[in-house]
């Protein structure tokens, strides 16, 4: 057991480079005030269940570690309880490694990002694939997404980090981009409607002077 959350990535040799570098006292204090949080919280739930793109990290029975992209509509990561999210696990190039490597190694990690708002969450835990639950996959596929789930992925969280905004660029989906112009040209015509009419109001009023 880790005496602290943390612990899941700052191991002995991960604290001896902190305190050689400078920053161990910085982040015992973090520890000692109660560190990284365990279970998932109705702010972070909200987050999670709002990304429509996740990066999955595993690693093999080697150590080799993989990442593998998953993304889906808003809500297709599914916050299940407070330690287990839950998503359908669509069918794709059929490499399998990322199921390959549960299989003989569960732990895993979650990295989520969101470049509009600028802020990041770091998810470690535990996965888990599951075959053959037509009830597990239907509650977890997304409403009318044209995909096909092959299975599910459990994933039982451990400990999570939220990072700060430095160095993460802001992007902005297309859709919100297109959202917001479609909205500014709809305002700009009726203004332009609206000038018209007062042009014409005011040569009208003119004419009968």
């Amino acid at each position: 057991m880790n005496a602290f959350t943390s612990d899941v990535a700052f191991t002995p040799t991960v604290k001896a480079i902190q305190t050689r570098k400078g920053s161990r006292d910085s982040y015992s204090r973090v520890q000692q005030r109660g560190g990284w949080r365990a279970t998932i919280t109705p702010d972070v739930a909200a987050f999670i269940e709002a990304q429509t793109s996740v990066f999955l990290a595993t690693a093999n029975a080697d150590g080799q570690p993989y990442i593998q992209h998953r993304g889906g509509p808003a809500g297709f990561l599914k916050v299940l309880d407070e330690h287990t999210i839950g998503f359908a696990d669509f069918s794709g190039n059929r490499q399998f490694i990322t199921q390959g490597n549960l299989q003989d190694n569960d732990q895993a990690f979650l990295f989520l990002i969101d470049y509009m708002m600028r802020q990041r969450i770091k998810i470690w835990g535990k996965a888990r694939v599951v075959e053959n639950d037509p009830e597990q996959t239907a509650r977890l596929m997304p409403e009318n997404y044209k995909a096909r789930p092959e299975q599910t992925i459990l994933f039982t969280v451990s400990a999570w980090d939220a990072n700060c905004p430095q160095h993460i660029p802001q992007r902005f989906e297309a859709a919100d981009v297109a959202a917001a112009l479609a909205e500014r040209d709809r305002r700009i015509a009726s203004l332009e409607q609206e000038v018209a009419r007062l042009r014409g109001s005011v040569g009208k009023a003119a004419g009968e002077v």
